[in-house]
Order: C-alpha cells, then sequence, then structure tokens
C-alpha cells in the first residue's frame, strides 16, 4: 500500500517510509492511496471473530504486503493483548470501554501498535530513531509505556505545564532509560507546533532520525479503527444494527479512525464529535467555516486542541463531498460545568464513573438521541480514559467510588524526571542538538 500526502497526493510513499517520516516535507499528513472497503461477508459476520482477529484483518487490508501476515499477526498479539468491552448502562446506551490497557488511556491501541511497528521495521546498525510527541494529556502515558526499553530508539515528550493531571505527568516523567520529559510553558498547541516545526528544520533531519508518536503518525491512527470494528461486533451478538458512535475529541484521530472504518464498510449511521470548549469543529459545523482558535483549559485536559492536526485527514477523506461529511458528523461542546453535571448524572444514573471526556461524549449522545425517533439507533459513547487519572476533578463521593488500578498505586512515590523549557523552538531545537 502506498500513502500520499494531503497536501500532494503525487506525494507517495511506503508504508515503512510514512511510520518513520512521520509528517511530509510538505507539512501534509499521510493517508492511504486507497481505502480498501471489506467484504460484506466479514463485515456482517463481525462478532465470530475475536479482537486481534479483526485487527489482523483490517491492518492486512490497509497495509498489504508492507508487513508478511505471519509477523503482522505478532504485532497484533503483542500490541492489542487487552480487551475492550462494549458495556450497556440503559437501553440505546452503550459505553466502549477503552482504558484496560497498560496506560489506561485508548491511546494504547495506537502507542502500542505503533511502538511495535517501528521496531520491526529498524534495522540492525540504523541510526537512533528520536521519536518525538506532544501531549496534552494520555498520549504521553501511553508512548511511554509503549516504547519503554525498545531498543535503538528514544523518546522525547513534550506536556504543557500544569495542564495535565497528577497521574497523567507520573506516567511520562517517572520511566527514565530511553523516555525523556520536557515541561513546556504553555499550551498543548505549543507543544505540538514545536514537533511540527522539527520535522521541517533541514539541521535537525540531518542529524537525528526524527519520527512522531502522534496521531500525525499513519501507524497511529490505524489500529484505532479496530475498537469500532470490534464495538460492532459486540453489538451485532445482541442483534443491534444502527449504530451511533459519540466521540470525545480532541485533535481528532479518534474520530478520523472511526471515519477511516466508516470508509471500509463499518455500517455507522452517525459520528458525534463531542468536545469542550475548544470548539473548532462543532463551530464549524454550525457555521461553515473552519476557524482554528488558541486552545482553552479545562477539566477535560486532553481535548483541550484548539487546531486539531487531524482535521485534515478528515477534509481530504470527504473532499469531494462535503454535504456528505456534514451529514455524517454532528457537533456538541460543552464547558466545565456541563461537564461535571454530566459525571454526576452518569453517576446518580448507571452507578457508573467515566473521566470529564467520557461524560461529554456521554452528554453529546443523549442530546443527539433527545432529538431522534425512539429506538431508532444504538449509542455507543467512547470512554477514552481511566476516571482514576482524574482525581482532582472528580466529586469527593464519586472519586471514593473509583478502585484504584495497581500500576497507578505504582507511581506514586516515584520520582518526577523532567526538563523545564520555554515554548521557543529554539530553545526545543538547542536541546534536541546538545542531547544528541
Amino acid at each position: 500500500m502506498k500513502f500520499y500526502s494531503t497536501n500532494n497526493t503525487s506525494h507517495q510513499v511506503t508504508f515503512k517510509e510514512a511510520v518513520f517520516n512521520s509528517m511530509p516535507q510538505d507539512k501534509g499528513l499521510y493517508m492511504p492511496a486507497s481505502i480498501p472497503r471489506l467484504d460484506d461477508k466479514f463485515i456482517n459476520n463481525l462478532d465470530n471473530y475475536t479482537l486481534p482477529e479483526i485487527a489482523f484483518h483490517v491492518a492486512k487490508n490497509l497495509l498489504g504486503d508492507d508487513i508478511p501476515e505471519n509477523d503482522l499477526k505478532e504485532i497484533i498479539a503483542d500490541a492489542i493483548n487487552f480487551y475492550a468491552p462494549v458495556v450497556e448502562l440503559e437501553e440505546n446506551v452503550y459505553v466502549l470501554e477503552l482504558f484496560h490497557g497498560p496506560s489506561l488511556a485508548f491511546k494504547d491501541f495506537g502507542a502500542r501498535f505503533m511502538s511495535r511497528v517501528m521496531s520491526y521495521f529498524l534495522e540492525e546498525g540504523e541510526k537512533q530513531l528520536d521519536v518525538l510527541v506532544a501531549t496534552s494529556g494520555d498520549t504521553g502515558g501511553a508512548v511511554a509505556l509503549g516504547f519503554l526499553g525498545v531498543p535503538n530508539t528514544r523518546v522525547t515528550i513534550l506536556y504543557p505545564k500544569g495542564k495535565v493531571s497528577g497521574i497523567q505527568e507520573l506516567q511520562l516523567t517517572t520511566n527514565g532509560q530511553n523516555i525523556r520529559a520536557i515541561e513546556v510553558d504553555g499550551t498543548f498547541d505549543d507543544c505540538q507546533a514545536l514537533v511540527k516545526q522539527a520535522f521541517t528544520d533541514p539541521e535537525l533531519n540531518a542529524k537525528l532520525r526524527l519520527t512522531s508518536a502522534n496521531s500525525i503518525n499513519i501507524a497511529r491512527l490505524i489500529p484505532q479503527t479496530f475498537y469500532y470494528f470490534n464495538a460492532y461486533a459486540q453489538l451485532l451478538k445482541e442483534d443491534k444494527g444502527n449504530i451511533v458512535f459519540s466521540v470525545p475529541s480532541g485533535n481528532f484521530g479518534n474520530l478520523g479512525a472511526g471515519l477511516l472504518a466508516w470508509k471500509m464498510g463499518l455500517p455507522v449511521e452517525q459520528f458525534i464529535a463531542a468536545t469542550n470548549v475548544n470548539d473548532t469543529v462543532p463551530e464549524y459545523f454550525k457555521t461553515g467555516v473552519y476557524q482554528p482558535k488558541p486552545s482553552v483549559q479545562t477539566i477535560s485536559n486532553a481535548m483541550d486542541v484548539g487546531n486539531p492536526s487531524n482535521w485534515v485527514r478528515i477534509a481530504d477523506m470527504f473532499k469531494d463531498d462535503e454535504a456528505k461529511l456534514k451529514r455524517l458528523i454532528t457537533g456538541f461542546s460543552y464547558d466545565d460545568a456541563e461537564t461535571l453535571a454530566a459525571i454526576e448524572k452518569i453517576s446518580s444514573s448507571y452507578k457508573y464513573v467515566v473521566c470529564p471526556h467520557t461524560a461529554i461524549a456521554w452528554q453529546a449522545l443523549k442530546d443527539w438521541q433527545q432529538d431522534q425517533p425512539t429506538g431508532k439507533a444504538s449509542g455507543i459513547f467512547l470512554s477514552t480514559a481511566h476516571p482514576c487519572k482524574f482525581p482532582d476533578v472528580l466529586p469527593d463521593h464519586i472519586a471514593k467510588a473509583v478502585v484504584i488500578p495497581e500500576e497507578v498505586k505504582g507511581l506514586h512515590g516515584k520520582v518526577k524526571q523532567a526538563t523545564h523549557m520555554g515554548a521557543s523552538f529554539e530553545e526545543f531545537k538547542s536541546y534536541l542538538l546538545k542531547r544528541n
């Protein structure tokens, strides 16, 4: 399979090149040259397959012969070794729990698959791979654990000072070995801009072999399609037909992966883009104008993105039919007060605890369903992180009900290791060159 730049469809590379180069020099993002449609027999019988089997079939169709079948099966078996259950909360309201991986966040799917793909492609004697990643919360921890100890790789994680939760910060700053953390005076958008600029800097690229672990890397996006197919498979067992996905959205890689699954034939009736007050995309659906803006800090910090990178991929998938894009996706946005109210409502209604991002996805689903005919579709909202990662956000009486996983208990007492710097590219560039 070849992959092209969204800024230049004639610029095409192999999957290996797309993974290691991450972002084309023309500042586009890589997309498959063709999006294969899976056969109806497979789609209609998804409930007969396990998550790893589904993942292999989807990845094989997207990657072609870039990775031999047996090697691809081994990569998936090692990377996707946890489950993602769909839990029914009430009639036509389901939650897809994506926090059962090592870092307790949905980003384990992408980070673990990508790290193993990179390790597979790295050849003996090649220059060390420098992996750069900006995080607004959960990406950093998932990437850190995904790459920890991987030979011939070095990971540099940039995160905005004071804008990630305490547990998120511990997950990305206490690893050591080949993992480095930089605490940036600024926002996630500043961190993301530093990473993107590094990829287009001639001197850095001459001296370092740079790649990204953000969702700008196509190897992060592909494995996120797996859980959409698997969620549909679980509802097929209950003879549920029409499916709506409500997706908590920040950098829009998660929604982008769902739309990629839809393009491959997954029968989804509607996608809901659920954001906090960083509502660039919902505003686009209201006004028809896509206008990025500076991000605003909220209690749903992983979604504090004012200029979502992956929107260019979504726009590219629908470049010939913008009207279809607007029919398929509905946007909702909520402020912190509404988010807290949703957390309370979910707790009292279902005796179920969610993180703030998940609460936003639930509220968006409920608001969308309110305007629909009763019983029309089965709504699945994505739970993207374990609620234990946000103890300072949850009201005390709800936080007490959260069961703390052992891996989180083990983080406390570890020493934070992070370099502090401003949002200047020259300072970041100097850091990378001096520590080469």
